[in-house]
């Protein structure tokens, strides 16, 4: 591989540990082989990033903020609050499904990632879940959904979805029928939700 011309960023670290990732695996994956790639030493990648444990959990968040920024401009687009609720919902299964088929090799390499940076998934999740409670907080507020506080429900549907989001689940995802069990589940979640009016 040549390396890229140009300052060596944080960013730049993160592109090549995720491609030395690709190749060599979590477990054999070192940072020689990222200052490898990049044409650097490794003093170089460790000014950027102090330990080993500190890249690959850099490397673990980025994964994760991907899909937490695909998600974000669901909360806010127009539409109602049932809507942007079923594309946020669609779009997170979507962004899932699409990370375990297209790049297996890369999707379970961030399994393993995943479960080493526990703190890291703790706050991914409590970004979705503060994204959910946004977008049921404006069904309360506008009526559609009849809920007192929408922060715990917010987790709820977040947990009653897991089937469609958790990467253990991910065999699952290109089994035959899973789009319409997935279709069922989210409309008995806005049945759930829905105000009596509604």
């Amino acid at each position: 591989m040549t390396p890229p011309t140009g300052t060596l960023t944080a960013e730049r670290i993160l592109e090549a540990t995720e491609e030395v990732l690709r190749r060599h695996g979590p477990a054999k994956a070192t940072v020689v082989d990222v200052a490898r790639a990049l044409g650097v030493s490794h003093g170089s990648v460790y000014r950027h990033f102090r330990t080993k444990a500190a890249l690959r959990e850099a490397v673990t968040k980025r994964w994760l903020d991907r899909t937490s920024q695909r998600l974000a401009g669901i909360v806010s687009m127009a539409g109602s609050p049932e809507e942007r609720l079923r594309a946020w919902l669609a779009a997170l299964f979507d962004a899932k499904r699409h990370k375990a088929g297209d790049d297996p090799e890369l999707f379970a390499t961030y399994t393993v990632l995943t479960d080493e940076n526990v703190a890291a998934v703790a706050e991914h999740i409590e970004e979705l879940t503060g994204q959910l409670t946004r977008i049921i907080e404006a069904g309360a507020e506008a009526g559609t959904f009849a809920v007192p506080d929408p922060a715990p429900v917010a987790r709820a549907v977040f947990q009653a979805t897991g089937r469609f989001h958790d990467p253990c689940y991910a065999r699952d995802w290109t089994s035959p029928g899973i789009d319409e069990e997935f279709t069922a589940v989210v409309d008995l979640l806005v049945r759930g939700l829905s105000s009596p009016s509604q």
